[in-house]
């Protein structure tokens, strides 16, 4: 009898499960009236609403505007389901987007319009985020359109080293490589700009959170107390037209 009771529980689980998610959690229908940008929008009650799981670029950055006409093509007049998980420190509702089934936030991922965002570590979606990003990466869209500088086949990474805040780039080819206007991200919004630098050919770079005076290997990421978050986060080094050179995730 234990073991039938078992097995029925597991061939109901996803059901369960998916009852649970629609009766238990805090979800709520509601009315886009204006989009901020592409990962921030106001309801019809004037409650602003910060989408989980993405962080899209800012005015003035590369692709802002497409990303917010994306999001405006998603959610201006349609009703949609707000899978509500708290507020943030601006009391902007934390929220997960859905027309019918369709995921907003997962979409605007897959579109390449956002680097997936989980400051506060994964959760139950972050799985949907994983594909949705390794499918953009395949299509080379937007976010994810590779470099076709010649350089962007040279650099690797070699080090990546959360606990004294480090990244390290090694130059595998024959020639010189130009960073200039060259760029490093995290998840969130932290940004380190190459200036004029150029990184010699067999040579690396260590790029090194801190105020010290930058060297011929050592750059200093200034002004911050730390870049890259312990429960996870994602390196996303780019070209000066904003084209994907490398990006790797660690720690979730």
């Amino acid at each position: 009898m234990l073991i039938l009771i078992a097995v029925f529980i597991a061939m109901n689980y996803t059901s369960l499960d998916s009852f649970i998610i629609k009766n238990l959690s805090n979800e709520e229908t509601i009315m886009v009236e204006r989009v901020i940008d592409g990962d921030t929008v106001v309801d019809t009650d004037g409650v602003h609403y910060r989408l989980l799981g993405i962080n899209t670029p800012e005015r003035g950055e590369y692709l802002y505007a497409e990303a917010k006409k994306f999001m405006e093509e998603n959610v201006l007049n349609v009703s949609l389901t707000a899978e509500k998980k708290g507020k943030d420190l601006y009391d902007r509702e934390l929220a997960y987007l859905y027309n019918g089934e369709k995921n907003i936030n997962v979409e605007v991922a897959r579109e390449g319009y956002a680097n997936t965002y989980f400051p506060e570590g994964k959760d139950s979606h972050y799985i949907e985020f994983a594909y949705a990003w390794e499918e953009c990466i395949q299509n080379k869209i937007n976010l994810c359109e590779k470099s076709l500088n010649k350089c962007a086949s040279c650099i690797e990474l070699r080090e990546w080293d959360f606990d004294n805040q480090k990244v390290v780039f090694y130059n595998k080819c024959n020639f010189d490589c130009s960073f200039n206007k060259w760029t490093i991200k995290d998840e969130g919004r932290k940004k380190f700009v190459f200036g004029n630098f150029t990184l010699k050919n067999l040579e690396s770079v260590n790029i090194i959170v801190g105020e010290e005076t930058n060297t011929k290997d050592r750059l200093y990421w200034k002004n911050q107390t730390y870049v890259w978050t312990y429960t996870g986060d994602s390196l996303f080094l780019r070209d000066s037209e904003g084209k994907l050179v490398l990006w790797e995730t660690k720690g979730y």
